[in-house]
């Protein structure tokens, strides 16, 4: 069945449905964009305390990071710090270094210097510590310059140089008045005198060697020298006495075998 309308009429029935229909939509309408209105708040709410949160952090983020810069930059000061330091350090230690090793060469040094020093006096102790010597047949401690001066007077004997000898062992004897070498000195200065033709001298010095030590080797040869000097005087029988004495006092000796020879020369 078909239902038409006149143009221009509308029923009443119509025409109340269509307004009730319309105003139950506005109605869900304006519902609907009150939830939705009320999501969106919602929405932007969280959003925005989620920002406020994000900020937040961002800005404890922020001060945790500048904090952590400060630390590192203070770190980075005090590493920078402690590399001057081991640097100084280790320009100290170069130097106490250098300056130990300088010193081990100076204390090496003295040492050295030390060690010279006391072999220095030790020896030169020694040169004063009396020395032992034998002499015709006798020993004897002298002391090193009385060693020297004797070995010089003889030196100078040796050398022929008679008057310069005779003077050395007469300073000898009265420097050293109580010498082991007073027998032996008094004979060679005799001997010094001799050769230079001071025979009453030479006599002199050697009775007094026979009269003092008749049992040192040298008196048998002094008593020969001085019938020698008697004989140089012109002297023969004091010669002859002289060379009698030598053979009566010293039988065994050279000297007196030669003292033989002179007397049966002197008596010929």
């Amino acid at each position: 069945m078909t239902f038409r309308l006149a143009r221009g009429t509308v029923p009443r029935w119509w025409l109340a449905g269509t307004a009730a229909l319309l105003v139950g939509g506005a109605q869900a309408g304006l519902l609907e964009d009150d939830e939705a209105r009320k999501a969106i708040l919602d929405l932007r709410a969280r959003v925005q305390a989620n920002d406020d949160s994000t900020k937040a952090r961002l800005t404890e983020l922020s001060n945790v990071n500048a904090q952590l810069l400060e630390q590192l930059q203070q770190l980075r000061r005090s590493v920078l710090e402690l590399n001057a330091q081991l640097e100084t350090n280790r320009a100290e230690m170069a130097k106490m270094r250098g300056t130990e090793e300088q010193l081990s060469r100076d204390v090496t040094e003295l040492q050295r210097k030390q060690k010279d020093a006391v072999q220095g006096v030790e020896d030169r102790l020694k040169k004063l510590e009396p020395q032992t010597v034998t002499v015709d047949g006798k020993e004897f401690k002298v002391d090193p310059d009385e060693h020297r001066a004797f070995d010089d007077a003889m030196a100078t004997l040796r050398a022929g140089e008679f008057s310069k000898a005779t003077a050395q062992l007469v300073t000898f004897l009265k420097r050293y008045p109580n010498t082991g070498y007073e027998p032996s000195a008094r004979f060679w200065l005799g001997n010094a005198q001799y050769g230079k033709k001071d025979y009453r001298d030479a006599i002199t010095t050697f009775r007094a060697l026979v009269s003092d030590t008749p049992d040192h080797p040298r008196a048998p040869e002094a008593m020969l020298s001085v019938a020698y000097c008697q004989i140089e005087m012109k002297d023969a029988k004091g010669a002859r006495r002289t060379l009698d004495e030598l053979i009566k006092a010293y039988p065994s000796s050279e000297a007196a075998a030669a003292a033989k020879d002179r007397v049966a020369s002197l008596k010929g």
